[in-house]
C-alpha cells in the first residue's frame, strides 16, 4: 500500500516588470519514508527551479489515487463513505476514505470516482469533492541496483 506525502515548495520568480513574485507549489509523492520523500522533493525542486525552499512535508492518508488519461490537470480530493453491515451487532457501519483523482472540474472528478468504484459490491456515497493545490503526483520508483565493477556473473565463476 502506498504511503503518500504532500510536499510544499516555495520559490521566487522574476516578473516582466522586474519585481520578484513568490510562488507556493504542492506535490504529492509516494515514498517509503519521510526522509525518502524529502530527498525526492529536493530532486524535484532542483529540476524545476534554480532556487527554492522546502516549506513542509506531511503524510497524507489516501485510500487510492486515480490518474485518468483523459482527466484534467487539476487534482481533486474526494471523500467516499462506504456502508457495510456489522455482522456481530447487525448495525450499519460507515467507513470513510479519501481518494484523489485528476479532472477538469468537480463533476468530472465525481464521475471518474463513481466509474472507478462501480464494480464494488459494497454501497458507497461520494460526499465531498474538493480542488487541491497539488500540481503533480509522483508515484514511487524503486532505485536501480548498482552492481559493483568487481562482481562477475555466476556463469564465469562456476566451472561447468
Amino acid at each position: 500500500m502506498p504511503t503518500w506525502y504532500l510536499g510544499k515548495i516555495r520559490h521566487q520568480q522574476e516578473q516582466e516588470n522586474g519585481s520578484l513574485k513568490t510562488f507556493n507549489e504542492a506535490y504529492l509523492l509516494d515514498a517509503v519514508s519521510y526522509t525518502d520523500a524529502e530527498a525526492r522533493l529536493y530532486k524535484i525542486g532542483e529540476e524545476l527551479h534554480r532556487e527554492f525552499n522546502v516549506m513542509a512535508i506531511s503524510r497524507l492518508r489516501l485510500a487510492d489515487v486515480f490518474h485518468v488519461e483523459e482527466g484534467g490537470e487539476n487534482w481533486f480530493k474526494c471523500k467516499v463513505v462506504y456502508t457495510s453491515l456489522d455482522e456481530k451487532s447487525g448495525k450499519e457501519k460507515k467507513v470513510v476514505q479519501q481518494m484523489l483523482i485528476n479532472a477538469e472540474n468537480p463533476k468530472q472528478a465525481y464521475e471518474g470516482i463513481e466509474r472507478s468504484l462501480s464494480t464494488m459490491l459494497i454501497p458507497f456515497d461520494i460526499t465531498d469533492v474538493n480542488l487541491t493545490p497539488i500540481l503533480e503526483v509522483y508515484p514511487y520508483e524503486a532505485p536501480e541496483e548498482q552492481i559493483p565493477a568487481h562482481f562477475k556473473p555466476l556463469s564465469e565463476v562456476m566451472e561447468g
